[in-house]
């Protein structure tokens, strides 16, 4: 009689169990469901069980409730508080995730949210795996005030103190207002759907009281304003879909932690596969233009590269891609935009992803073909010098290998600021068609001989030899070889092979680095 009732007491507190933990994955009731399916988003998880491995995730603090009072609190107290939080697999690989559930106050993030938040944040850390967000929350809980607020901060600390350890990957499915716009912008990637995805720090509302401006939603901080304006999105696409899968694809790049090495995978590319394309997509005339995505899926294995902040500053290309199965950081200046010049979005877009690749382990290989800085008053005005050293320090910084090859133009500042070797570049090589200089033999010969050329019976004729002998003494491709600035000057075909066999060189590479807290780069 006692061993029944004790089986019996055992399964009604298992059904118990599965009776609430139903709750938790269902939410609030099924008209909530239905409202996030009619605006085109999935729930909190349908997008895990997308992101991750099947049947992969383990779920922390399902039965999490919040404990607040007022304003009718306490009659509204739903399981997981409005967030589900745990860790599982992406090919494998161990990966934390949180992700707001809209269903529940709308995302907004109260005190037990985001306590539920931090234990993930602290466990991701100790764990050394990579920490995906779900962004799709209204931001802070009005009726908890400021311990809202406080939340907000906890997981800012923890954003800062992940900084540089595991990946920090934000996905935006939804509105994110004010102060919580903030974390995403702290992290290392950041994933925008055009249509739900919207970040601004004041709403359209309060933009129209103190501008008088009137703007929507979209408007002020949809996902192509922020993919193409602000910088803010790393990565834009048409669904859900796509971009967890593509998150997903990102996560096969990235090392666990900033103490592993990415994951390497065996090629189906040939190592030594001759470049016979790169000598037709690269003209040799400095002024004639070519798209450098073409030259980087030339040298990659299959062509295959996943490129970051692609419609942001676009006259800088930076890509995470393969060689021979090793993931590689490319720089590149792109020729089609601004004839590759780089300007201030530029240098910080390349800044911020050097400083990635350094902090996980990634080789840098930078490509060159820059005719200088924009020049103009807005440039200088806004701050080029010191945003643009910001590009200079990152690579400064960098311990990590880092070979440069000169394609064509190299001139003046933004050579230097492109690691070239005096920087630190651990190999650095040319094609015979690069021009590496002060500047351009046109305008150095109208400043070294204007007073010859001013002189001259036939001024047109004096500027043209002059023009001709800059370029025989100066910019011939061989000069910076001779000096020992390039340390080969190399057959385009040969470049895939040749970096290949340098990553291996340099993959023992260790750097002895003097004692700081840490720098203070120009901000």
């Amino acid at each position: 009689m006692t061993t029944t009732s004790s089986s019996a007491g055992v399964q009604d507190r298992l059904e118990e169990l599965h009776r609430l933990k139903q709750l938790a994955h269902e939410g609030p009731e099924p008209k909530a469901t239905e409202r996030q399916h009619a605006k085109g988003k999935l729930t909190a998880l349908e997008r895990i069980e997308l992101l991750l491995d099947k049947g992969s995730f383990a779920e922390v603090e399902p039965l999490r409730r919040h404990r607040a009072s007022g304003f009718g609190m306490e009659a509204r107290r739903p399981y997981a508080d409005g967030v589900v939080t745990g860790w599982g697999t992406v090919e494998g690989r161990t990966v934390f995730i949180y992700a707001h559930d809209f269903r529940v106050f709308g995302g907004a993030l109260g005190e037990a949210h985001a306590q539920k938040i931090h234990k993930i944040m602290d466990m991701a850390i100790a764990a050394g795996a990579p920490i995906v967000s779900l962004n799709d929350g209204a931001g802070a809980r009005i009726q908890e005030g400021v311990s809202a607020l406080a939340g907000y901060g906890g997981i800012f600390r923890r954003n800062t103190r992940a900084s540089g350890v595991v990946p920090q990957i934000s996905v935006m499915l939804g509105p994110c207002a004010g102060g919580a716009a903030y974390s995403p912008a702290l992290t290392d990637f950041v994933f925008a759907v055009r249509g739900i995805s919207q970040m601004f720090i004041t709403g359209p509302d309060v933009v129209q009281a103190v501008t008088g401006e009137k703007v929507s939603q979209d408007g002020l901080g949809g996902a192509d304003v922020h993919a193409g304006v602000s910088g803010v999105a790393h990565f834009v696409y048409d669904d859900e879909e796509t971009c967890l899968a593509e998150v997903r694809y990102l996560l096969s790049l990235l090392p666990a932690n900033n103490r592993e090495l990415p994951p390497r995978i065996h090629s189906e590319d040939t190592a030594d596969r001759p470049g016979e394309a790169l000598l037709e997509l690269v003209p040799a005339g400095g002024n004639h233009s070519y798209d450098i995505r073409a030259v980087i899926e030339e040298l990659v294995d299959g062509g295959d590269h996943m490129e970051v902040h692609a419609v942001w500053a676009p006259n800088l290309v930076c890509t995470l891609t393969r060689l021979d199965g090793q993931v590689v950081g490319i720089v590149a200046n792109q020729p089609a935009t601004m004839a590759g010049v780089l300007d201030i979005k530029a240098s910080e877009k390349g800044a911020r992803f050097v400083q990635f690749c350094d902090a996980f382990n990634i080789p840098l290989i930078t490509l060159v073909d820059v005719p200088g800085f924009l020049p103009g008053v807005d440039q200088e005005h806004e701050g080029i010098i010191r945003r643009g050293a910001k590009l200079l320090y990152a690579y400064c910084n960098a311990t990590v290998p880092r070979i440069s090859v000169v394609l064509r133009k190299a001139y003046g500042g933004a050579y230097i600021v492109m690691d070239s070797r005096s920087i630190g570049a651990d190999i650095a090589l040319a094609w015979p068609t690069n021009e590496i200089a002060v500047m351009g033999a046109e305008g150095a010969a109208n400043v070294v001989f204007r007073r010859q050329i001013a002189a001259a019976d036939d001024p047109e004729a004096m500027r043209a030899q002059k023009i001709d002998e800059y370029k025989r003494e100066l910019v011939h491709p061989y000069y910076a070889a001779e000096r020992g600035l390039v340390d080969d000057v190399i057959d385009p075909r040969d470049t895939r092979s040749i970096l290949i066999r340098a990553l291996s060189m340099l993959a023992a590479k260790d750097v002895d680095l003097p004692r700081r807290k840490h720098g203070n780069p120009p901000q």
